[in-house]
């Protein structure tokens, strides 16, 4: 099975006005195929120049990125992204979004159709797949922005705080289906949130982050039910975890806040 992500001693530094500022320093993590890993963090933690790395978005300052051995040197279609904000061509339809990475794979028409068609399905939208962009609303616009991500098939799906700017009620509902279509494909998937309570819920492990710079500074299981529905969130065992972790990240925020007082 395909879909080993790797990083090993991997270090980001950015110039800032003349300054050379350090982002990550000496990461290392594995995801192994078909596993769901999220990472949160405090502020200045890395999560996002981290997923940048795995995207191929930038190159790491020192380390590797690997996917099944083979370096990472630039995205490709073996690594699905999806954003905050959707980034939808607004003048294409549904279904044409959907299909837009898939017209670059050199697929038949009739195998780039049942694609779209069964990812349409799979996020409950076959029936606005003529529709335009501006006619979705947000929860909407970001499953198809998962669809497209998913119909080229990626070894790995990149979630880069995908549901940071929806309501509570349609994050939620977004949380089930990511769910539900990571159990439905076996897509190994990494997640950058800054919600705990989320990446205890969608996560088989969370990845906390430290500041300053940004490395791991732990790696907790979630033992949970594979099962899970949003009465989960409720139970004894999944507040006691999101408090593990909140406390976790609220001690590197503290350390954080004392080093920028210094």
């Amino acid at each position: 099975m395909t879909g080993v992500l790797q990083l090993r001693g991997v270090g980001k530094d950015f110039k800032v006005r003349g300054s050379s500022v350090q982002a990550l320093d000496g990461v290392d993590l594995k995801v192994s195929p078909g596993e769901f890993v999220c990472v949160v963090g405090a502020s200045g933690s890395g999560k996002s120049t981290l997923l940048s790395l795995v995207a191929g978005l930038t190159a790491p300052s020192v380390g590797e990125v690997t996917l099944d051995d083979a370096p990472v040197t630039g995205p490709g279609p073996e690594r699905g992204l999806v954003f905050q904000a959707s980034s939808l061509f607004p003048w294409r339809t549904v279904e044409r979004n959907v299909a837009f990475g898939l017209e670059f794979l050199g697929l038949s028409r009739t195998e780039r159709r049942r694609r779209v068609s069964w990812y349409l399905e799979e996020i409950g939208l076959a029936h606005l797949r003529k529709s335009l962009p501006r006619q979705l609303s947000g929860g909407q616009q970001q499953r198809v922005a998962i669809a497209r991500a998913l119909a080229c098939e990626p070894d790995v799906l990149l979630l880069d705080e995908p549901f940071g700017a929806l309501d509570v009620q349609t994050k939620e509902d977004m949380q089930l289906l990511v769910r539900r279509i990571w159990q439905d494909t076996g897509t190994t998937v990494l997640m950058v949130t800054h919600d705990v309570e989320e990446a205890v819920f969608l996560g088989q492990r969370v990845i906390a982050l430290a500041s300053d710079p940004g490395r791991v500074a732990a790696e907790i299981p979630v033992a949970l039910p594979e099962n899970r529905d949003l009465a989960l969130k409720r139970s004894a065992e999944f507040l006691a975890l999101r408090a593990t972790v909140e406390d976790l990240v609220r001690t590197q925020h503290r350390k954080h806040l004392a080093r920028v007082g210094e």
